[in-house]
């Protein structure tokens, strides 16, 4: 994944509109190897030259199309990203629980009148919700009066734990029992609530190693390690890209989190006819390290190839925008508590990269899997075939 090194540097790497970061990751490997044979034969021309040519070649490509580009012209949505600025420790503590639900509900009434969605935060109300009851439980009910008494045509797209129960006979490989015996996951999603009575929901399908997917067995001995690591109790659900939220028409991409590191999870948004991607994300459990801003920074990168403007909300920093061009446009840092609004441009069209998803890693591991059986062979027959 050394593709996503150039999140800082968009401007180099236009081209992943067509690659993808597994573009970005060969580039890197065939201008390491190239220099190094080049500084091995320090007076071949021809060996600098081949070596300049890998490493620049692509940046001027990547210039071209960075200076010639035009953003779609399909409109916008405004948006609202909150950043409620939440102790991620503190979520947990008795008695809080009130509290942090009265203030983001205050500030879902801050947003202004006019956008078409606000963005919260991933996982960012304190309680866990059963899917059966999901649309009669008090914070749904409690949003939905608010956009109702602001005749606000909005929708709010939110993180929450969900949780799922399931018959025995169709229980997953990460559901857990409880002491009722019943079968269940939980899961890390993404709630769109607004004054219809739809209510879609994504489950999130790239999770955290160690925090989010945990073997049970392993948690069970580490379970004292539980809120030092992120507060996530062991195993959770896995989810797929998807499905597209649809408000007013336009349909939308919510991304969760660490999503944000795999490209092609995010082209499955966008085949289901994301127009644009709201991220949510909370990136406090690690305090003020380099984490956020390269999760903020990767994202630019999704933008780049897919071609679809994002606007991201996180608990604690940083919350923004970036256009289509992989550019950034606003953005709320660490430990600051407020909303930002901006309009997001809406696209329909599908990159090269998002219609062919990761097919350079593909070629990859089938090369990988013929040098491997090669090896085989020779191990085996004592007879080099490359080497004369």
């Amino acid at each position: 994944l050394l593709g996503n090194g150039f999140s800082h540097e968009v401007w180099a790497v236009q081209w992943y509109e067509y690659t993808g970061i597994f573009g970005g990751t060969l580039w890197v490997l065939l201008s390491n190897i190239l220099l190094y044979e080049a500084w091995r034969r320090r007076r071949d021309a021809k060996a600098w030259t081949w070596a300049g040519a890998v490493v620049l070649l692509p940046i001027l490509v990547s210039l071209g199309i960075f200076w010639s580009y035009e953003a779609p012209d399909e409109g916008s949505v405004t948006v609202s990203v909150v950043q409620p600025n939440i102790d991620c420790y503190d979520k947990f503590a008795a008695g809080t629980e009130q509290m942090q639900e009265r203030l983001l509900l205050s500030m879902i009434e801050e947003a202004p009148a006019g956008s078409d969605f606000i963005v919260l935060p991933e996982t960012v109300w304190p309680y866990a919700y059963d899917e059966r009851y999901l649309p009669q439980a008090p914070v749904v009910t409690k949003i939905r009066e608010i956009l109702r008494e602001k005749s606000s045509g909005a929708m709010i797209v939110t993180g929450a734990e969900t949780i799922v129960y399931y018959p025995p006979e169709e229980r997953t490989e990460t559901a857990r029992q409880n002491e009722r015996g019943a079968f269940y996951d939980k899961f890390n999603s993404t709630l769109g609530i607004d004054t219809t009575a739809c209510l879609p929901i994504h489950h999130k399908g790239r999770l955290v190693i160690g925090v989010e997917s945990t073997p049970t067995w392993i948690f069970k001995a580490l379970k004292f390690l539980v809120i030092d690591l992120g507060g996530t109790v062991g195993q959770l659900g896995v989810g797929e890209p998807g499905p597209a939220f649809v408000h007013n028409g336009v349909s939308v991409g919510t991304p969760i989190c660490y999503e944000g590191l795999y490209g092609n999870f995010y082209g499955g948004f966008v085949r289901e006819g994301a127009r644009a991607l709201l991220i949510s994300s909370n990136d406090g459990w690690w305090g003020d390290t380099p984490g956020h801003k390269h999760l903020f920074s990767m994202a630019r990168l999704r933008a780049v190839e897919h071609r679809r403007a994002i606007a991201r909300s996180a608990n604690t920093g940083t919350s923004g925008f970036i256009d289509t061009r992989g550019d950034v446009q606003q953005k709320l840092g660490w430990d600051r508590r407020g909303i930002l609004t901006g309009e997001v441009e809406l696209n329909s069209e599908l990159t090269f990269y998002t219609r062919y998803g990761d097919y350079l890693g593909r070629i990859s591991e089938l090369l990988m899997g013929l040098c491997i059986l090669y090896y085989i062979a020779y191990r085996i027959k004592k007879k080099n075939h490359l080497v004369k």
